[in-house]
């Protein structure tokens, strides 16, 4: 496993006082490794999760030649170009859920069932609403349709014997009737990754607190539950840790054993007093950044060992410790320590350095093999103020994103763009993302935007 120094040397241009978005995220690339534990799960309990391998078919689907419409099925090589067709209707009609067992000669027809299995030589299905009443009959009208249409062939959608879903898949709803649909009852999943979070600061008031003077309100704990549930990791919370030496020990090597990624607010600011950094430094492999961005720009990442009872630096928990927060087991032996991720204490920065560095390590750490795929896209919108912005950073700003009449995507910021203005991100609906060598934006201009939903 490479330290975080030999992680720096590969990367062009690397400047823990200086980094880029995009370095850091290539740095976090290099960092994550996927878990590889697994467990069978059955369909019900697989949303959300990531597939530990590929599921190939047991059957195809369909398995049968079968029909897409109500209407009926000849054999479609009687039809000619330019002219109608006129077909006898045979007695009976074929069902979807049972074989139609007759003989349908040139020249007939046979009424057919959505669903329902091609008769032997029957290829075409045309809709009962298309055709046209004959003696005894009915007529296709010339051009109506051609040869093959409204057939589904066997296996069309998936292929007994070929790879249905892929190794790395997240399961979504689709995945899930995919799934079912192949008769399969379980399903190979990655476990589930633990992260551990808390806030730090002397500062930071846990809810029922009487208010006192110079404190706040933790929301950091609140929004990075959310966000953490959304992924649906397993969240061990370790609530609030004062800013004393040997209280953050303590919840640094608790973390460590329990939890594969360890989530911090606050403590990471270039010459705050306090003892969070010292730790981190102390128990792990940690770097410290400034990132150009706004906003966000103090970061701290890495990995923390975990630690026996006795201050002995070890891989796993004790035999019978038990965990008294989170509902979580400790984590099997042969861990090497969990990931560190120390975010800044403002709110607003809290969410965007996780939606923008923390999520998609998450998603890798998950065993997800298209991050990408699962990272909101950017789209174009036209901006409807000016914006400034100075080159060398990434900026973040907190907009409206809306359809305009013409049906394009058009924005404007929520207003107040501190990082410490939470209600910003209750209003707002997507990040304005403005890059690093971008700089003013007038009215008009095209900006890329970043839409919350299904994310936040």
């Amino acid at each position: 496993m490479k330290t975080l120094d030999q992680i720096a040397a590969e990367l062009q241009g690397y400047d823990p006082q200086a980094l880029s978005a995009s370095a850091v995220n290539a740095f976090l690339s290099e960092l994550v490794a996927p878990v590889t534990e697994r467990e069978n799960v059955s369909v019900f309990d697989a949303l959300g999760r990531v597939l530990a391998e590929d599921i190939v078919s047991p059957i195809s689907v369909p398995p049968h030649d079968n029909s897409a419409m109500d209407g009926y099925a000849f054999d479609g090589a009687q039809l000619r170009a330019g002219q109608p067709l006129t077909l006898r209707m045979l007695e009976g009609t074929a069902f979807a859920g049972k074989a139609w067992t007759g003989t349908v000669a040139p020249g007939a027809c046979v009424k057919i069932m959505t669903g329902a299995i091609m008769p032997a030589g029957l290829d075409t299905v045309v809709p009962q609403e298309l055709t046209l009443a004959a003696d005894g009959g009915i007529t296709v009208p010339a051009g109506a349709l051609q040869r093959g249409d409204n057939r589904r062939l066997l296996g069309e959608d998936l292929m007994a014997g070929r790879p249905a879903l892929r190794a790395g898949t997240r399961i979504g709803p689709a995945a899930l009737g995919l799934i079912a649909s192949l008769g399969l009852a379980t399903v190979p999943v990655l476990r589930r990754v633990r992260v551990a979070y808390f806030s730090t600061g002397d500062e930071i008031l846990s809810l029922g607190e009487a208010p006192r003077e110079g404190a706040v309100y933790d929301s950091n704990r609140y929004t990075v539950y959310g966000l953490l549930t959304r992924l649906g990791l397993e969240v061990i919370d370790l609530g609030v840790v004062r800013d004393d030496p040997a209280t953050l020990e303590a919840a640094f090597r608790q973390a460590a054993r329990q939890a594969d990624a360890i989530i911090t607010s606050g403590g990471v600011s270039v010459g705050e007093a306090d003892h969070t950094k010292a730790m981190m430094k102390k128990l792990g492999d940690v770097a410290f950044w400034r990132i150009a961005m706004r906003p966000g720009r103090p970061m701290a990442v890495g990995r923390i060992q975990a630690s026996t009872g006795d201050g002995r630096f070890a891989a796993g928990p004790p035999q019978g410790e038990s965990v008294p927060m989170g509902g979580s087991e400790p984590r099997a032996a042969g861990s090497v320590g969990a990931l560190m991720f120390g975010l800044p204490g403002n709110p607003v920065a809290v969410m965007v350095t996780f939606l923008a560095f923390v999520r998609p390590a998450l998603l890798k750490l998950m065993g997800v093999a298209d991050v990408a795929a699962h990272t909101p896209p950017l789209l174009k919108a036209r901006c409807l103020e000016p914006l400034r912005k100075k080159p060398g950073r990434t900026e973040y700003q907190r907009g409206t994103v809306s359809t305009a009449a013409d049906g394009t995507l058009q924005v404007r910021t929520t207003g107040n763009q501190g990082s410490g203005v939470l209600s910003s991100m209750v209003e707002g609906n997507g990040l304005i993302v403005l890059h690093h060598a971008q700089g003013n934006v007038a009215v008009g201009d095209a900006v890329d935007v970043m839409v919350f939903d299904g994310v936040i």
